[in-house]
């Protein structure tokens, strides 16, 4: 209580002053509102530098309550350089109560992964998002790629995609591959894999993808469509981990690391560590369960 009493003196609740506050939660509506569309918001400084995960702070500092449980993972780990001192911080600023318990939380935090657990509506899920852009690696100029997603006009993105088929026989976009968001702006899923990519779908829970570098944030709501840009006669495919057993747990039907012990020996860990501990505890949680396209 006494070192309570001393926090609540020294810093505002959740770090970030309350007009801030106020100002990213109004921002966080309208996207949203908005499904997919990029909101600018004013981006406070923080304790940390930008590109190491501000944009996610300040999405969650904003919503995140006394009562609320606080997960963040990095990569999928729980244990990672960054997302041990951003729970550390986030402990101390709100002195709300942390886990490693996906199940458990109520507002998550996330570094290029989303949890292989499903979801509730009770739970929020926040991306730290390096590039919110998803025009950006066919048009550079800003005001250029505002004018398209105000147009629909995405025909670069799409040839874009076909000039990678073309060249090497799939599409090779991986991490961040482009999605189209309730039938009309295009969005990056931040640099999630292509695994995740079909778990945004009609979600119960609410996306939220905030940029601090870049001041932008953007929404999915809970049971939005969400759907990853492909062909007609050439589909969108998750990465292959078919016949592969995770050799810490014997599970499959997960995203896995791959691990080299030597140049001719390899194996795979699912890269999710609670997911990983409960399959080694034999309590396989709920988890959505999705098939490649032949």
């Amino acid at each position: 209580m006494i070192a309570t009493r001393k926090f609540e003196h020294t810093y505002n609740f959740a770090f970030i002053d309350e007009r801030t506050k106020r100002e990213i939660r109004r921002k966080i509506l309208k996207a949203i509102a908005i499904p997919g569309y990029q909101v600018p918001y004013s981006s406070p400084e923080m304790p940390i530098a930008r590109g190491w995960g501000t944009g996610g702070l300040h999405a969650s500092l904003s919503i995140i309550g006394p009562d609320d449980v606080f997960k963040i993972i990095d990569q999928g780990s729980d244990a990672s350089v960054n997302a041990c001192n951003l729970r550390d911080f986030v402990r101390r600023m709100t002195s709300c109560r942390t886990t490693f318990d996906t199940a458990e939380a109520t507002l998550i935090q996330t570094r290029h992964r989303k949890p292989e657990e499903i979801l509730t509506e009770r739970q929020i899920i926040v991306f730290q998002v390096p590039q919110p852009e998803p025009l950006r690696s066919v048009e550079r100029y800003e005001f250029k790629t505002r004018i398209m997603h105000a147009e629909a006009d995405y025909a670069k993105m799409w040839v874009a995609l076909y000039e990678s088929y073309v060249k090497f026989g799939a599409i090779m976009n991986g991490a961040g591959y482009p999605v189209r968001v309730n039938g009309r702006y295009i969005m990056t899923p931040s640099p999630i894999p292509r695994w995740d990519v079909p778990n945004l779908s009609m979600a119960p829970c609410l996306h939220v993808f905030s940029a601090g570098r870049e001041k932008r944030l953007h929404c999915v709501p809970p049971f939005t469509r969400v759907e990853p840009l492909e062909f007609e006669d050439v589909k969108f495919r998750v990465e292959e981990f078919r016949e592969i057993v995770c050799a810490a747990s014997g599970g499959d039907r997960a995203f896995m690391d791959e691990i080299y012990e030597s140049e001719s020996t390899r194996k795979f860990v699912i890269n999710d560590s609670d997911f990983l501990d409960k399959v080694r505890l034999g309590q396989r949680p709920p988890q959505r369960l999705f098939q490649n396209p032949v």
